[in-house]
């Protein structure tokens, strides 16, 4: 029998690995998909290329089920870590649809076994069991068939708990793709093989239609992410989706404020270009450090710069994290302004740190957009910034009561504009020279 279809669709889901693999090799959710095409091709070589040119199986044959079994625990796994990407509310409980797919995982490992102990029923009874349909009644081979249905309800559990998570679109459409192909995958191992290279060539191509989907997403996605400055942002998107992160939402984060002191009388009096290279270093040196501390950069403004901490991402004890952040600012920043500073200019730098719920979303028009930030704690924090001296770091009482910190001199309230009643407050200020 000509089983050069068989070899293509072999070649085609070792094709697919690859592409996989190398589009994105340093993530474990391509890697576990590459492994689970790649599992395939060699499962559709052996199982029905081999096997059919040996006039009778041998014992070892047995196990050339291993790539079949690697493609169930790959497969299985790979939903796994998509179901990882997701985000979870407050309280869920994503155990059960865990546990669904580790169960496929096992029955599938029990069918590896089965497969390797009576290695002859296998090949003989479960094997294009479509030739003859009166083995379709045999319990043998429901011996093999059982585990690999059981499989594929696990990956089944797992799929619709995932659904039910509300994935953005093009997850949705490739975990969709992959539920669709999986049955006329298994199914090419049990019919005739006349008909087995076309079930499974159907398969691959609807698998194939989803992922292409999914990618021309994301680099619509890449495009997207290229019109912010904030990596943060783009991890957003990339993790969660351009829907979602196009949504608007409520959250307690700390906002930093930095504010270069004597600016705009030294920008009056040196050169241009001296001004442009004091800029590029500041905002370079303060960046650098937002992104050490897992931080995001709202807007640059002239001198002043707003930072947020919690946004777009969580971020854990963001108000004594908001804090450490400013300090070290303060103590780099006081360090440039020495050597920025002339005799007739000397340069400083103020910050203030402020938090509260605040609304998280983005605005602009179709040419850039920005994620933004909208409440009080903006605000104060930018107001507090106004009145912070030299080397002086303003902090809100609700920052104090997050944060717990304790080495801050409190202040009298402050008037500050924008706000009915003067804003309690605390300052750190900076360490004195020598100490």
């Amino acid at each position: 029998m000509d089983l050069s279809a068989h070899v293509v669709v072999s070649l085609v889901a070792l094709g697919l690995a690859a592409a996989f693999v190398s589009a994105d090799r340093a993530s474990p959710t391509s890697r576990a998909l590459a492994l689970a095409f790649a599992s395939i091709g060699a499962s559709i070589f052996l199982n029905v290329v081999v096997l059919t040119a040996l006039e009778r199986p041998p014992w070892w044959s047995g196990w050339f089920a291993v790539p079949e079994v690697l493609a169930i625990a790959a497969t299985l796994e790979w939903i796994l870590r998509v179901r990882r990407t997701l985000p979870v509310a407050p309280g869920v409980d994503t155990r059960a649809g865990d546990y669904a797919l580790r169960a496929g995982q096992a029955a599938g490992i029990v069918y590896g076994l089965f497969s390797v102990i009576w290695w002859d029923d296998r090949a003989s009874v479960f094997l294009r069991a479509a030739d003859d349909p009166g083995h379709f009644l045999e319990p043998v081979f429901w011996l093999f068939m059982g585990p690999v249905l059981l499989s594929m309800l696990g990956g089944l559990a797992g799929i619709v708990l995932l659904l039910n998570r509300r994935p953005d679109r093009a997850e949705a459409i490739r975990i969709l793709a992959m539920a669709l192909a999986t049955p006329f995958l298994v199914a090419g191992f049990v019919l005739p093989l006349d008909i087995s290279a076309l079930s499974m060539a159907v398969g691959e191509v609807v698998f194939f239609v989803g992922a292409v989907h999914y990618h021309v997403l994301q680099g619509q996605r890449g495009q997207f992410m290229s019109r912010f400055l904030s990596p943060q942002v783009a991890r957003l998107v990339s993790e969660r989706g351009l829907e979602r992160a196009m949504r608007e939402s409520q959250r307690e984060i700390t906002v930093v404020c930095c504010d270069l002191r004597g600016f705009t009388a030294y920008a009056a009096a040196v050169p241009t270009s001296q001004v442009l290279a004091v800029l590029r270093e500041y905002y370079d040196v303060v960046g650098q450090v937002v992104s050490e501390f897992g931080a995001t950069i709202k807007d640059y403004a002239g001198d002043g710069i707003l930072i947020l901490v919690g946004a777009p991402l969580p971020v854990a004890y963001h108000a004594r994290r908001g804090i450490e952040l400013a300090r070290r600012i303060r103590d780099i920043g006081l360090l440039l302004a020495e050597r920025w500073s002339t005799a007739e200019q000397p340069l400083g730098i103020g910050l203030a740190v402020a938090s509260g719920t605040v609304t998280l979303g983005i605005i602009g028009a179709d040419a850039r957009l920005e994620y933004t930030a909208v409440g009080s704690a903006v605000n104060r924090a930018s107001r507090l910034c106004e009145h912070a001296a030299n080397g002086e770091i303003l902090i809100d009482q609700r920052t104090v009561e997050l944060a717990g910190t304790v080495d801050l001199r409190e202040r009298p309230p402050l008037p500050l504009k924008g706000f009915a009643q003067p804003v309690q407050h605390y300052a750190a200020e900076a360490p004195r020279s020598g100490a």
